[in-house]
């Protein structure tokens, strides 16, 4: 996140914003920075994205399901707008850890021991340690003592649109999104490379919530897609995985989306047709 700090500051808050005499370096101005610039970059992330998404990838036809609520897409995005600037709170904090030099970031590729094969690898388990991470999260933000308050409002949305993505309770959001900012300070991480997954993983959660199904046959039990999740928001203790479908398996929670077996909300609206 320094990166992007030290552009906002080189092109914008420097000669622009702050008063002259405010050192760059002063944990105030960064953390006020920090916050301005989290807030703004989750909201355009997800309001571009999603919108994309929305018009250009999600199925229109899933808003006939008998499941999807009233003014449901307001809703969503409402919802997420209320809870980002919350969620941004504890993310600055560990943004401000990163800023400082507390991470293993490192600036140049001649950093890494291994290189570029290091790079390499270092996005292969980042997608590995986060998805383990955000399965137990999220499988322990449905025990009974932290669903209700805190998960729950997540799972108004049975049939889903890409609002949906990011319209969870502060708390909850924040939870699912602490494994990608514990990696950098377990494991060593191009600064540019954490950049590129940071932008990846918000579009991939939107992605999953986008109710197109398609997958390559290969995949379908690998990659925890939309289908996957659909059946997570549709039938509760299943999928609770990220990007794969790995620790579904291993923790007995994995299930065979229903749209691969004819009876997915697709199926149920066209019977309905039929009828």
């Amino acid at each position: 996140m320094d990166l992007v700090l030290e552009a906002a500051d080189h092109h914008l808050l420097t000669p622009y914003v702050y008063p002259a005499g405010w050192p760059e370096s002063e944990p105030c101005r960064q953390l006020l920075s920090l916050f301005v610039i989290t807030n703004l970059g989750a909201l355009a992330l997800y309001l571009l994205f999603g919108t994309l998404s929305y018009y250009f990838i999600f199925d229109h036809e899933l808003k006939k399901h008998p499941q999807f609520l009233e003014n449901q897409v307001r809703r969503e995005i409402c919802y997420a707008l209320r809870s980002l600037p919350w969620i941004s709170v504890p993310t600055v904090a560990l943004f401000f850890a990163e800023v400082r030099g507390y991470s293993k970031l490192y600036d140049n590729i001649e950093d890494s021991p291994y290189g570029w094969s290091g790079v390499f690898l270092s996005m292969l388990s980042f997608l590995f340690f986060t998805d383990m991470g955000i399965y137990w999260i999220h499988r322990g933000l449905h025990h009974k003592l932290f669903y209700k308050r805190f998960h729950k409002p997540h799972h108004l949305w049975k049939i889903a649109t890409p609002f949906a993505s990011h319209a969870f309770h502060p708390v909850d959001g924040f939870m699912q999104s602490l494994p990608y900012h514990v990696y950098p300070f377990l494991f060593p991480l191009h600064k540019v490379t954490y950049l590129g997954l940071y932008i990846f993983v918000n579009v991939w959660t939107i992605s999953i919530h986008d109710g197109d199904y398609r997958v390559p046959r290969f995949l379908r039990h690998v990659i925890n897609g939309s289908a996957h999740h659909t059946d997570h928001h549709l039938y509760f203790d299943y999928n609770y995985g990220q990007y794969f479908t790995l620790w579904d398996k291993i923790g007995g929670s994995y299930k065979s989306p229903t749209s691969f077996e004819g009876k997915g909300p697709h199926d149920y609206l066209r019977k309905l047709r039929e009828k």
